[in-house]
């Protein structure tokens, strides 16, 4: 028996699940796609990136890659 005890606030949530009370499986689903250039989503404090020429095709022929819905 789950309970709550004293006060909660919850000022931002953002692609998450809350749940208060029994539950017996969460499976939260989301699809994202991201046509990205070489050397662009590199994460670090210093980065050096040589890259002479960079061109992303962003032409997708597929209506649906992968749908989420009924995907149990």
């Amino acid at each position: 028996m789950p309970a709550i005890i004293g006060s909660l606030q919850l000022n931002n949530v953002e692609g998450g699940v809350v749940n208060f009370g029994d539950a017996l499986n969460i499976a939260p689903k989301s699809n994202t796609k991201i046509n990205e250039g070489s050397g662009s989503s590199n994460t670090a404090n210093f980065i050096i990136t040589n890259n002479a020429l960079s061109a992303t095709n962003a032409f997708d022929p597929d209506i649906v890659d992968q749908p989420s819905t009924a995907n149990n």
